[in-house]
């Protein structure tokens, strides 16, 4: 078996607007979201989280730069955390006891090498609802003074045993009667939470190639592979 070698690197959000609303118990920040199959690193994408009182979405950018970052670059090594060291690790340690967050997905991503090159899988609930992956978000400001990036990461665990034969490594995925522990910046979440979600409650199935290059979007990138060898 060979695993890939990156984490939780491509994810999907498809699902309406209105049923992320309501399913995120979401009070501001109503953003009107256009359908995205193929989300990678460095882009902006919705993330959840508890502001004046309230739970509201906004936009951050994948990769998380933490407060005293010199530039951005350290976003390329914290599109993920781990849950074994997130409370301790520099660049997450501030955010994971303040700053903790909802990264809103309905599908993610995870590859194996088979004949012909590389085969991109879908993972999902088998109920297709939304997930919420545990996340945490950063404010960076620029030292020229520029608008300040808010950022965030995708906290992952032990792989579970649907996804283990793909990788090692899965986002942690909590239930929603788990959201406002985690959000709540005053309690610090039970270890028991960074832990794999329940396999009986996910599938998994192959996707197009196409998927394999981040400048492809579109619902095509979720069609069953074609019989043929492509070019990666």
């Amino acid at each position: 078996m060979m695993l890939n070698s990156a984490m939780c690197g491509r994810y999907k959000l498809t699902t309406p607007t209105g049923v992320i609303v309501e399913d995120f118990g979401i009070r501001s920040g109503r953003l009107n979201l256009a359908p995205r199959f193929n989300i990678a690193p460095t882009q902006s994408a919705p993330v959840v989280r508890h502001m004046a009182g309230t739970r509201t979405m906004a936009m951050l950018r994948w990769g998380l730069i933490p407060s005293w970052a010199k530039d951005t670059k350290i976003a390329f090594s914290t599109t993920n955390a781990r849950a074994e060291t997130v409370a301790d690790k520099p660049a997450f340690r501030d955010a994971f006891k303040a700053r903790r967050a909802l990264v809103v997905a309905d599908g993610f991503y995870e590859w194996k090498s088979e004949a012909g090159g590389k085969q991109p899988y879908l993972i999902a609930r088998k109920d297709e609802r939304p997930m919420a992956f545990a996340g945490l978000w950063e404010r960076w400001q620029p030292q020229d003074g520029t608008e300040a990036v808010e950022s965030f990461t995708i906290i992952v665990t032990a792989a579970n045993a649907l996804i283990s034969d793909l990788h090692d490594r899965m986002p942690v995925i909590l239930d929603p009667a788990q959201f406002d522990m985690w959000l709540d910046a005053d309690h610090h979440p039970p270890s028991d939470v960074l832990k794999p979600y329940d396999p009986a409650r996910m599938y998994l199935r192959p996707v197009s190639r196409a998927l394999n290059s981040v400048q492809n979007e579109g619902p095509e990138l979720l069609d069953a592979p074609r019989q043929q060898a492509f070019l990666l």
